[in-house]
């Protein structure tokens, strides 16, 4: 079975996309399997990270930030691709850092994620973007 989720974006922040990936596998009527993710994009990741406390998502895109700081023409000495302004080369850092695809082992239907663990989508570009996040579930049944 095979999904895609769209996701609108208004900047770099991490958008939790797990209540949608729930609501799919119960559509689907899924049992023990597992679950693949991938984003469609060069510039955005997917993660699985804490949900209780939005600190944490805070803290994370803080040292992104300081990683891969957007390029002001020649300090950071990015040299290409910076047609697309000066987050771009440093959002494809980012992806390359963190994963553009999951897997989840899911058992009855339910990911099998810990108990503050949520899957995001990670907007890693300044402008709005439409997103899309292909989703894969493989029955174990």
């Amino acid at each position: 079975m095979i999904h895609s989720l769209t996701v609108q974006t208004h900047g770099p922040a991490l958008h939790e996309i797990t209540d949608p990936l729930h609501r799919w596998l119960d559509a689907t009527g899924a049992g023990d399997g597992v679950l693949t993710l991938m984003i469609r994009h060069s510039s955005a990741s997917l993660l699985i990270q804490e949900n209780a406390d939005p600190d944490v998502r805070t803290d994370l895109l803080a040292w992104l930030e300081r990683i891969a700081p957007p390029a002001d023409h020649l300090s950071m000495g990015w040299i290409i691709p910076r047609d697309e302004g000066p987050d771009d080369m440093p959002a494809h850092l980012k992806a390359a850092v963190l994963p553009t695809t999951l897997q989840i082992p899911v058992r009855r239907g339910a990911m099998m994620l810990g108990r503050w663990q949520g899957v995001y989508l990670v907007e890693h570009r300044r402008a709005p973007h439409r997103r899309e996040v292909v989703a894969a579930f493989q029955s174990f049944d």
